[in-house]
């Protein structure tokens, strides 16, 4: 506290900003750093605006020590009189309907999303998640239905609907931010593999026309005229790839899980693959129906935590593999094997060598680096399967190259990807 306290002097006295910043300083550091900040400034008193100290009084209910009683309906005692951190000075139950409202109307968007899950994960408020109307209230994210898929069995079947309103919108948000991109992505790669005699300007090859014309290059003109011209096929073929998706369901996965089902969702409306969908833990779910009827159905459906058994998994999976070069493996775990750890490296090894495009994907989110078995990582990776963490937005390239059959240890390389 003090230290930080000597940064606020240095900083804004450079600034010459001491009065316009000692608010949000306050708000940052709390009541308990009043009187510093007031012998810094020289002042006799931090002044807070009426919609600071609603913050503040916010803020108070999280990350100070205060009482943790709650109250969910209308008539409980406001946020504002929670702590003596803001606009009030006595201690009371908290308001959850009314505190948050305040959050939402007075923090920016992503700032409500880390407020409300510090107030489950510090404060164990799980009331949001069990009320039907404080859950209608809460900030959609993903975090949160990762939060209502670990808490699915408790949830009360009064709020049932509402926890899977919830879910819906962030799965369909993602659907939206994924979907475009993925199909582009797919079909592009599958059309580029096929060549038709039947002409199209949309799906003129321009690399292969010029380069099987460059003979026809008049010099004198200084142009190049085709003598005869290629074409990608674009006619839709049915599950011309099959896609594996087998996904660790561990509760460090969450988010990977949510990302990973909306990915199956995604590849399992394209007619030219043929999506398979796994979850496990020790024991091995297939997941394939419901993440084709609805995603959503599909995350219910998933129990995080427990242990580990990938080996098993992916002994699984095999089954669903007819033509191997025809087939892209990808494997979402942290690699926390509880199994047979050197069958999975001989069968992961052997999937490989049979044709099989394999990744293993350490996570599959927005968030930073991933724990993750780093011994196994290694050795899946000498084998010839890349082990990365892989944001969302990277993985439609990945996959086209999948499907093209490049070098996905290049693939990797070139996109900067890091385990």
């Amino acid at each position: 506290m003090n230290l930080i306290l000597r940064i606020f002097k240095m900083t804004d006295q450079t600034n010459g900003k001491l009065e316009h910043s000692v608010s949000r300083w306050r708000l940052i550091l709390g009541e308990a750093a009043q009187s510093k900040l007031e012998e810094l400034t020289g002042s006799d008193a931090v002044q807070l605006t009426e919609e600071e100290a609603i913050m503040d009084a916010a803020l108070a209910a999280i990350y100070d020590e205060t009482d943790d009683s709650l109250s969910s309906g209308t008539s409980g005692r406001s946020v504002g009189n929670v702590s003596g951190r803001g606009a009030g000075g006595g201690r009371g139950a908290v308001n959850l309907s009314r505190w948050l409202g305040d959050v939402r109307s007075l923090f920016a968007e992503d700032v409500v999303s880390i407020i409300q899950n510090d107030a489950i994960e510090r404060k164990g408020w799980k009331q949001l998640l069990f009320e039907p109307e404080l859950l209608a209230s809460v900030k959609p994210d993903i975090q949160m239905v990762g939060m209502l898929m670990a808490l699915k069995g408790k949830i009360p079947e009064k709020t049932k609907e509402t926890a899977r309103l919830l879910v819906k919108a962030v799965v369909d948000d993602l659907m939206a931010r994924l979907k475009e991109d993925m199909q582009r992505a797919v079909i592009g790669a599958l059309n580029k593999r096929q060549h038709t005699p039947l002409p199209s300007l949309s799906g003129l090859d321009w690399k292969r026309t010029i380069q099987r014309n460059l003979k026809h290059y008049d010099r004198e003109r200084d142009i190049l005229i085709p003598e005869k011209f290629y074409y990608f096929d674009r006619a839709r073929r049915n599950k011309e790839w099959t896609v594996i998706l087998d996904i660790d369901q561990s509760g460090s996965m969450a988010e990977s899980v949510i990302w990973a089902s909306v990915t199956g969702a995604v590849f399992a409306s394209m007619p030219a693959l043929n999506t398979r969908v796994v979850v496990f833990d020790t024991e091995v779910v297939d997941l394939t129906e419901q993440c084709a009827d609805d995603p959503v159905d599909m995350l219910f459906g998933v129990q995080l935590g427990g242990g580990t058994d990938i080996n098993k998994s992916v002994a699984y999976c095999e089954s669903f593999i007819e033509e191997p070069k025809k087939t892209l493996f990808i494997l979402v775990t942290d690699l926390y094997e509880g199994g047979n750890r050197s069958a999975l490296v001989r069968r992961m090894r052997e999937m490989r060598e049979s044709g099989v495009q394999t990744l293993c994907l350490l996570s599959l989110s927005d968030s930073g680096r991933p724990f993750y078995d780093e011994q196994l990582a290694r050795q899946l990776s000498r084998d010839g399967t890349p082990c990365f963490a892989c944001t969302p937005g990277m993985l439609p390239e990945l996959v086209a190259g999948s499907l093209q059959g490049r070098d996905l240890n290049e693939l990797v390389n070139g996109l900067n990807i890091q385990p």
